[in-house]
């Protein structure tokens, strides 16, 4: 199945979508989210969402289907222009798992922040048990360039992170 996909901005009618990805506490421990988000201040969020980039150091989007449904979420966050370089993740709904859209998102998000922002580099951290990821950012040119041992805590034990790292102008 060939989805075609876009990235758009956050509008006031994904306010419910939202809440229940950002409340979705299996994700928690990938985010560092400790408590759950409100109605109220999703909504504050989505309303400031179009602050600027080199303001607010962060820009989440969309992955968007044809008919404008959500599927996902890319982010652009510690965006530091004076280095050209930014954090990037994604999260993509369960239903729409392994269907390529993560990485379709991912390469469109390379190209636009490579274009508008100028960005010169893209990392991100992953788990160690998350294995999706690992393989779905390496499949995109991401190196392995640290394990960070012991970094967070969660579901009763201690676990790992590496950092990927990509360099889009070669």
């Amino acid at each position: 199945m060939d989805l075609k996909i876009h990235l758009r901005a956050l509008e006031k009618s994904d306010l419910t979508w939202l809440y229940l990805i950002e409340n979705d506490q299996s994700l928690w421990k990938y985010s560092n989210t400790i408590l759950p988000y409100s109605f109220d201040l999703l909504k504050d969020y989505i309303k400031n969402s179009r602050r600027d980039i080199f303001d607010v150091k962060q820009l989440r989007m969309v992955i968007s289907l044809e008919d404008k449904k959500g599927v996902g979420l890319v982010d652009l966050f510690d965006f530091r222009p004076e280095h050209k370089r930014a954090g990037i993740g994604v999260i993509v709904d369960k239903e729409f798992h392994n269907k390529g859209i993560a990485k379709k998102a991912l390469q469109l998000l390379e190209i636009w922040a490579k274009e508008k922002l100028q960005l010169h580099q893209l990392y991100t951290y992953i788990a160690e048990e998350n294995l999706k990821s690992i393989n779905l950012f390496k499949s995109l040119g991401y190196i392995e360039i640290g394990l960070k041992n012991d970094w967070n805590f969660y579901e009763g034990k201690y676990n790992n992170e590496y950092t990927f790292q990509k360099i889009l102008n070669e």
